[in-house]
């Protein structure tokens, strides 16, 4: 029985936010592995983008990722966690893999701050270009997949109801 919840999509589509209701609501942890990388740096996602380069934070993000060892647990990623193979089946060993999908006029309109939040984006690389090279890794990684609503709390209500539907 996979005991965690792990939460996909690209970057704005309300992983870490919808991440902390749905662990409240169904009694569980929760995990921004995002937070975990910050930490083990010791500085902010765009820091290590700017001051160590794009390698070296995906070389974090995957170790972060495979490093991963808990349970009953709602895990949010970094939009970028479908990049790396090996991770996501070690993620994938103890938990249900939820694609949060959000069109990407709606993704644009969230993602206000693309330059400071610490997007793992090469130069020149624009936010229709990462959401066309991500889109079918999120699927293809997917358990299942609940579209992004308006509202946070509609979002988590359409979660529990596709993990009890895949019960």
């Amino acid at each position: 029985m996979r005991s965690n919840i792990v939460l996909t999509g690209m970057p704005a589509c309300g992983k870490s936010v919808t991440g902390v209701i749905l662990a409240k609501s169904l009694n569980m942890s929760f995990l921004d592995t995002d937070l975990l990388i910050q930490e083990r740096a010791g500085k902010s996602l765009q820091e290590i983008i700017n001051e160590d380069g794009i390698d070296r934070f995906k070389e974090l993000e995957e170790e972060v990722l495979c490093g991963v060892d808990v349970e009953n647990t709602v895990i949010a990623t970094g939009g970028s966690a479908v990049y790396y193979d090996r991770a996501m089946r070690h993620l994938r060993e103890n938990g249900i893999v939820i694609y949060i999908e959000a069109p990407l006029s709606v993704i644009k309109k969230r993602l206000r701050n693309i330059r400071t939040r610490g997007v793992a984006m090469k130069k020149g690389e624009s936010i229709d270009s990462l959401y066309r090279a991500r889109v079918p890794l999120y699927e293809k990684y997917a358990d299942l997949t609940v579209r992004s609503a308006k509202h946070t709390e509609t979002t988590v209500e359409n979660m529990v109801q596709a993990l009890r539907n895949k019960k």
